[in-house]
């Protein structure tokens, strides 16, 4: 199954159309739900993500699918000049911009309506990119990609953070259940979207992670290509730069 045939719904919208559908629907429970769900752990992995960039110092950063901004975030303490994130959800964004008001960070921080495959800045525009739970909603994993590395600066760092598929029999067995179990009945129970959470199992089980993910980076001549298993290896980090 190719990861860019799982959609959300069984209709005739496009992957895109369906994915910004769902969160628009599961919008003001995603916070809620990403917590509960990843028993706050999500917090830790965004902060590792941001690690990754410090030594650069990037100035102008892009935050692909921010959903509610907790990447973007993270990111302004890296001290940038300017964070510009996307996303295909103008529900999820809406509380995004709230959380900016709150923190005071809307001068800093500015969320836009994009995705990766058509946004259009000028090449070679950001320091760093990164991407947190999007690349797997990409409707083209490898148009949106290329699209990414023309808008990155030379020597700019993409960083994306990702479910992954654990390797150890045990860990893939307990993570099956919870994926396949407990996740879309909190879910269904939480968000009234019966399929947003079943929709994220089936892409994540699609999704080529691990080596066969950092095979494609190195198909679009991004450098110094890596990734890094977190947590049993139920998600990693992918690291690359132009």
């Amino acid at each position: 199954m190719l990861h860019d045939n799982v959609t959300p719904y069984q209709s005739s919208d496009s992957k895109k159309e369906q994915v910004a559908q769902m969160f628009d629907n599961i919008a003001n429970r995603y916070d809620f739900l990403n917590t509960l769900l990843s028993a706050g752990t999500h917090k830790g992995w965004r902060k590792k993500c941001v690690n990754l960039l410090k030594t650069k110092q990037p100035k102008v950063i892009l935050d692909v699918a921010t959903g509610t901004g907790d990447f973007a975030i993270e990111c302004a303490k890296l001290n940038p000049e300017k964070i510009i994130g996307i996303d295909i959800s103008d529900g999820m964004m809406q509380f995004g911009r709230e959380k900016l008001k709150k923190l005071k960070l809307e001068s800093l921080i500015t969320l836009e309506n994009g995705n990766a495959e058509t946004v259009a800045f000028p090449d070679n525009t950001f320091d760093a990119i990164v991407v947190g739970f999007g690349v797997r909603n990409f409707q083209n994993l490898e148009i949106g990609l290329d699209n990414l590395y023309r808008i990155l600066k030379p020597g700019g760092q993409l960083v994306i953070l990702e479910f992954a598929y654990p390797t150890n029999w045990f860990i893939k067995g307990l993570y099956n259940f919870y994926f396949s179990y407990i996740t879309p009945l909190v879910g269904k129970i939480f968000s009234n979207d019966n399929r947003a959470y079943t929709y994220l199992t089936e892409s994540v089980k699609a999704f080529p992670n691990n080596e066969k993910f950092v095979a494609i980076l190195n198909k679009l001549k991004f450098k110094n290509t890596n990734f890094k298993g977190l947590s049993f290896g139920v998600a990693a980090i992918y690291y690359a730069e132009k």
